[in-house]
């Protein structure tokens, strides 16, 4: 369930490449907070993936929501 969350939400990724340093921005709107800048786009990709997921784990860990994406919902489960 994981991958295809961040599968999907990959793929409402918006990226721009930036005039004053050649860099590539990566944004992915619906997860507040979620950018990465890199030399190149394959590089910005890398770094989109990899703040997703940290940002992820970091509202599962403080119990705060996930925003659902292409009808993908991650819940928290209490155990006993």
């Amino acid at each position: 369930m994981l991958v295809e969350y961040i599968q999907a939400a990959l793929r409402h990724a918006k990226y721009e490449l930036l005039a004053d340093d050649g860099s590539f921005y990566g944004e992915i709107p619906v997860c507040n907070g979620v950018y990465a800048n890199a030399a190149t786009l394959e590089e910005c990709r890398d770094e989109l993936a990899e703040v997703l997921e940290e940002w992820i784990l970091f509202r599962v860990y403080k119990n705060l929501p996930v925003p659902a994406i292409d009808g993908i919902e991650l819940t928290i489960k209490e155990v006993a």
